[in-house]
């Protein structure tokens, strides 16, 4: 390739001193000067040209493979910040996985109630009224009155009864009553058969929250190893060692939201 490179700008550089010995002759003027003074300065004209034109020729050739070096290492470059962004946006991703489940579990738990009156522990519970169905807080506006008494008032008064029939049909084991235009809902004790029951439901919920963190960092891993040799292996090492670390993080935090429910219902 660099030879046929080099053939072809000789053979312009041939052409352009062809057209140049033209231009001479073309130009030419009467003088004094002999006809062998002008045939001498022509060819030294011609000789001085020759060496210029091949050294143009080679350097646009060495040019020309310089710019493909360069092309080639940009792309090399480029490939190369690709493979970097791969570990933020990995790590990203499961952080986000797993502070899903750690949501999801938390949602589960408030529906769990204990011996406490607390005023999300209606907050799950479905309202239908109208011939729509609407979470009770966007309904009512849920307080204490005490550790073992629940206000539930509605925004609409007109809504009353339907708030009191879902309240009831929940197995919050709640049994509120009307007062005015509100509701009064008394928590009652839980017996140690249902404390010893729903704490069995903690530990459960606590298991697929877990398992649900362990297929977010399995799924990290897949990633990981579907990049393959085109990964750093020192980067490819970090980056599962952090999310390991997240793995535990998130499993801890599961943990201790379950034992503070555990010890919510033992405590009633």
């Amino acid at each position: 390739m660099l030879l046929r490179r080099i053939l072809a700008h000789r053979t312009t550089a041939s052409l352009l001193l062809r057209s140049s010995s033209h231009h001479l002759n073309l130009h030419q003027i009467s003088s004094p000067i002999s006809i062998a003074a002008r045939s001498s300065l022509e060819s030294s004209s011609s000789a001085s040209r020759i060496p210029r034109l091949i050294d143009l020729a080679n350097w646009s050739c060495r040019r020309g493979f310089a710019k493909g070096r360069k092309s080639k290492a940009n792309e090399d470059e480029d490939a190369m910040k690709v493979t970097e962004d791969i570990g933020p946006s990995v790590k990203a991703s499961t952080a986000s996985l797993m502070e899903s489940a750690i949501d999801a579990l938390s949602r589960e738990l408030s529906k769990i109630r204990t011996g406490r009156a607390s005023a999300g522990m209606l907050d799950h519970i479905i309202v239908e009224t109208g011939g729509v169905k609407m979470p009770l807080n966007r309904l009512a506006v849920v307080s204490v009155i005490d550790s073992k008494t629940l206000s539930v008032t509605p925004y609409d008064p007109d809504n009353l009864k339907d708030l009191e029939k879902a309240i009831t049909s929940s197995p919050l084991g709640l049994n509120p009553k009307t007062d005015g235009q509100r509701l009064i809902a008394a928590v009652p004790l839980l017996t140690k058969e249902t404390v010893q029951a729903m704490c069995k439901v903690v530990s459960n919920s606590s298991e697929d929250v877990k398992l649900s963190i362990r297929r977010a960092r399995q799924k990290a891993l897949d990633a990981i190893k579907k990049a393959g040799s085109s990964y750093p292996k020192d980067s490819a090492k970090k980056l599962e060692k952090e999310i390991d670390e997240l793995t535990k993080k998130f499993a801890k935090s599961a943990e201790d939201i379950c034992k503070t429910k555990e010890k919510e219902l033992h405590e009633g």
